[in-house]
């Protein structure tokens, strides 16, 4: 009788004992690896006993030492999936129903999981289920040229597409001399085969499209959402877009498309305010920002739609600006809003994605109210195409009629667009927060948790104003070349030094000395009252227009006083006397010689 587990050679066929019931051996063909089968015991009585080294050589299997952390793994759990079907293995009912039952709980093949099944049988060791170890093959000449083509032409900004990088292949690899194509040259398919075999969309996003394009639209999405910078209410997003829709004057004029600003909170969803105009840049930032903190009710109030305090609740300023890399961003003006206690992250040029809530506002808006302003100015999708539509023409909509709809449009954002996959926590749940921006906003405040900044608007348009420097002297603080005053500063204005101090482009009526806490002062020269900086430079440009011109002639009357005064000194010269004491009486003589009767004078005619 034969032990189990032993190796036994008999008609060029390896077996290997598995069990031993009665007179019968339980035994599987190491080679084949098959169902195992039921044999006499007396059929291997001739068998000639063989080693577990004889049994890999045969059957050209190299159990390997150096596994790895991960191919150990793998071993383990294929031979975990099979070691209860081994225990069964002889009995052909039992071992069906272990095989599908395993397959299915581990989502595999029954035919792969039989087969894992039937080698660690023939083999008995589980590290025969690791991959073979890799070795590295050397590029044939075909395959090097082919790895150039890729890499010149295909693997380029502006690179050609598959079949083309083929005609360059063959044209500057397979071609003699004179342009004809050798005989050797590879197929399409074989070069398509490599391609396809060592191809990493990665790297070919990024040569072909750039990282930016990569980062943007292919790289994979493995963050956990706006959340996981913004784990409360307090952080704003920032971003403007211009509206698909052209807009006319009260007197029907075409004027055009507006910007719109808007200040979404990341971690509700929530519009915490707009600003809607012609302008953009830092003016519709500032414009923005003051309606972030105004009352709400009294601005929808201005537009003749009445809301109540807890559908906009918003009237502080976030403690963190989420921007771009926008001009008006990067301004210096926009960097003082830190003097408030705000954080400014700036996020890298090109990345929409990374400020998603406020571009799905943007979208959400203009989807609302395309469909419904169709033939009133709207653009659609065949916009400056050959042969497209004029759509300034359709133009019939004010400024003011279309910030209605837009605030319309932010009120239902806020109060009723669901946020489905918004990250709930166990006590919202409890609490049945309504999915909704503005409850998720009230939640979060109520409790304590908003990062906000409490500001009056003076103080906010006061820090966002352009500065200069300023300088004290006697005759004011000058600062633009206009003189400017306020009580309590006397020493200052005999010291003298140079400030900084804030100023408004718009109105030059006042400026703020920044040091002493944004200290108002007075402009001194009225006439400028109420003008803008544009108006004050033009005026000053004039003026000094006007002095240039007449420069010339005022140079010339002085030389000419200087001549006169010359020739009147050369023909009228009295040499003095030495008669010091009598200057009192000739004084007396010469006023009596020259007095003059006025009223004489008058009647005589000479006057």
């Amino acid at each position: 009788m034969h032990d189990i587990n032993s190796l036994w050679e008999s008609n060029d066929t390896i077996y290997r004992i598995l069990d031993i019931v009665d007179d019968e051996y339980l035994v599987i063909d190491c080679i084949k690896r098959c169902n195992p089968t039921f044999i006499k015991m007396t059929d291997l009585e001739s068998a000639t006993a063989i080693t577990e080294e004889e049994l890999r050589q045969r059957a050209g299997i190299t159990i390997r030492d150096n596994l790895s952390s991960q191919e150990l793994a793998e071993c383990n759990r294929r031979y975990t999936i099979i070691k209860d079907i081994f225990n069964v293995i002889g009995s052909d009912i039992q071992r069906c129903e272990q095989l599908r039952t395993m397959a299915k709980l581990n989502n595999h093949s029954i035919r792969g999981v039989k087969k894992w099944l039937y080698k660690y049988a023939a083999f008995q060791d589980m590290r025969v289920f690791a991959p073979k170890e890799q070795t590295v093959k050397e590029l044939t000449e075909d395959q090097k040229n082919f790895r150039w083509a890729l890499n010149k032409f295909y693997y380029t900004r502006h690179g050609k597409n598959l079949s083309d990088t083929y005609i360059c292949l063959i044209k500057e690899k397979y071609c003699d001399a004179e342009g004809k194509i050798l005989p050797n040259r590879p197929t399409m398919f074989q070069f398509r085969h490599f391609f396809k075999k060592h191809r990493n969309l990665q790297t070919e996003y990024i040569s072909r499209d750039g990282l930016k394009d990569y980062q943007m639209n292919h790289r994979p999405l493995l963050g956990d959402g706006v959340q996981q910078f913004a784990p409360t209410i307090g952080t704003g997003m920032l971003d403007s877009t211009i509206c698909d829709i052209y807009l006319c004057d009260n007197q029907g004029n075409v004027v055009g498309r507006p910007v719109l600003t808007a200040c979404v909170d990341a971690y509700s969803g929530m519009c915490c305010g707009y600003s809607l105009g012609w302008e953009g840049g830092m003016y519709s930032l500032r414009t923005l920002l003051t309606n972030v903190i105004s009352d709400k009710i009294v601005h929808c109030r201005s537009f003749g739609i009445e809301i109540t305090r807890d559908q906009w609740p918003c009237q502080e300023l976030p403690a963190t600006l989420v921007t771009d890399k926008g001009s008006e961003y990067a301004s210096m003006n926009f960097e003082q809003l830190a003097e408030l206690g705000i954080t400014i992250v700036n996020l890298p040029a090109f990345r929409p994605e990374l400020k998603g809530r406020v571009e799905k506002l943007f979208d959400l808006i203009q989807t609302s109210y395309k469909p419904h302003l169709k033939g009133r100015g709207v653009i659609q999708t065949d916009f400056q195409k050959r042969g497209g539509h004029d759509y300034r023409r359709d133009a019939s909509l004010t400024l003011r009629d279309f910030e209605s709809i837009i605030i319309h449009s932010i009120i239902y954002h806020n109060n009723r667009r669901m946020l489905e996959k918004f990250p709930y926590t166990e006590d919202m749940l409890k609490l049945e927060v309504p999915p909704f921006p503005v409850s998720i906003w009230s939640y979060q405040k109520e409790r304590g948790l908003g990062n906000l900044v409490a500001v009056t608007s003076e103080m906010l348009i006061a820090v966002m104003l352009p500065r200069t420097t300023g300088k004290f002297t006697r005759k004011g603080l000058v600062v633009n070349r206009l003189r400017y005053a306020c009580d309590g500063f006397a020493e200052e204005f005999l010291k003298g030094g140079k400030v900084i101090v804030a100023y408004n482009p718009d109105d030059v009526s006042h400026v703020y000395l920044v040091e002493q806490g944004f200290k108002k002062f007075e402009l001194i020269e009225s006439r400028f009252l109420g003008a803008n900086l544009s108006q004050v430079e033009e005026t000053h440009q004039k003026q000094r227009e006007l002095m240039d011109k007449y420069s010339e002639a005022a140079l010339q009357g002085r030389i000419d006083l200087v001549a006169h005064i010359q020739t009147i000194a050369e023909q009228r010269s009295i040499k003095p006397t030495d008669k010091l004491k009598s200057i009192r009486e000739t004084r007396k003589m010469e006023q009596q010689e020259n007095h003059i009767d006025l009223l004489k004078e008058l009647n005589d005619g000479k006057l």
